[in-house]
């Protein structure tokens, strides 16, 4: 026999961390078409790759609202302020989606375009 749920306010609650908020706004930004993954070399040594850097903080109230600073390089040539969008509308929906927070602010810097080099391809002589 089933033993009925308690109703959904007296279940308790679910604090999501800043840092997990963090990682869903870079992954969002990095999903969107225009934005690219940085070389990160540290004395000249090659590192990995880093995307799209932020700083989250959550502000008072329920849904507890979300001001976001990001650091975006986006792919050159590009129409910065259409991918900018897109980047805010995948973040919202984001952190709306996964969190259930909202997104209160979003200030963006683009800290560089760089193009992506095309392959070369090997010649037959």
């Amino acid at each position: 026999m089933r033993t009925p749920q308690a109703e959904p306010a007296d279940r308790g609650s679910l604090d999501i961390h800043p840092a997990v908020l963090r990682k869903i706004v870079e992954h969002a930004a990095d999903s969107v078409p225009g934005t690219l993954r940085n070389e990160r070399r540290l004395a000249g040594i090659d590192v990995g790759e880093a995307g799209a850097s932020a700083r989250v903080t959550v502000g008072p109230g329920e849904p507890a609202p979300v001001d976001v600073r990001l650091e975006l390089t986006l792919r050159y040539p590009v129409t910065i302020g259409n991918v900018v969008e897109a980047v805010r509308a995948a973040v919202a929906n984001d952190l709306a989606r996964l969190a259930g927070h909202r997104m209160r602010a979003l200030a963006v810097t683009v800290t560089g375009l760089r193009s992506v080099a095309v392959p070369t391809r090997a010649r037959v002589l």
